[in-house]
């Protein structure tokens, strides 16, 4: 059987340069599916069912920082992620490894790098760049909110990015063409597992995913699950 491979990046040159370093590091004519968004990486991930690889970019649209990673990991643990990015400082390797990444490609990467990459992960091992010294001690300030977003189903995981992009219930349920009554079952289930009361909480909560620091600056917020 073909090596299965979800590429989810947003940018087509770099796309076609990972498919072509997946191509070359497998030395085969692997089985490789492109997203460019979360949603589309959501709909590949459930029509492979079970992919040999995951290359994941951070910053690809309905993306929050490191949630695309911690909903991969949840719903697929068994599944191999590298994530790729152009944001390679130390902190953010580090989270990405300590957050379940099996390796982590910077953007600024050599074609061979990248292809070394790849061959390390599928024979089982990590892979870092370099200059990354894993022995050094880091504290990786992890929360109970990332063991929380593996827990929601992917519907949830649809809604709670389009609740992050500012969308309300009507919009959600257009979106997704499902009523809006189902749209308010899944809001209320996502406050529940997120353990937040209204809309800004959960995007506040949200955002401590995101690479940058989060804006304490939120306001506005709803009661309910309108």
């Amino acid at each position: 059987m073909d090596t299965r491979v979800i590429i989810a990046e947003d940018h087509p040159l770099f796309r076609a340069a990972l498919q072509t370093a997946v191509n070359q590091a497998l030395h085969s004519s692997p089985d490789v599916t492109e997203a460019d968004t979360i949603d589309s990486l959501q709909d590949a991930l459930e029509n492979k069912q079970s992919p040999d690889l995951v290359l994941l970019d951070l910053n690809m649209p309905g993306a929050h920082g490191f949630s695309g990673l911690l909903y991969i990991r949840g719903q697929y643990p068994k599944v191999p992620v590298v994530v790729i990015s152009a944001q390679d400082d130390e902190v953010v390797i580090r989270k990405a490894l300590g957050y379940g990444a099996a390796g982590f490609i910077p953007k600024s990467s050599s074609m061979s790098m990248i292809k070394e990459a790849i061959q390390n992960v599928m024979k089982g091992e990590n892979w870092i760049p370099d200059n990354i010294d894993m022995s050094k001690d880091f504290e990786l300030g992890k929360s109970d909110l990332e063991e929380k977003i593996t827990t929601l189903t992917p519907q949830q995981f649809r809604v709670l990015g389009m609740i992050g992009e500012g969308m309300l219930n009507k919009q959600i349920a257009w979106e997704l063409n499902i009523s809006e009554a189902t749209i308010k079952a899944h809001v209320t289930a996502i406050f529940r597992k997120l353990g937040v009361r209204n809309r800004t909480q959960a995007v506040i909560a949200l955002k401590q995913l995101e690479l940058d620091e989060p804006n304490s600056n939120e306001s506005g917020s709803e009661a309910s699950p309108e």
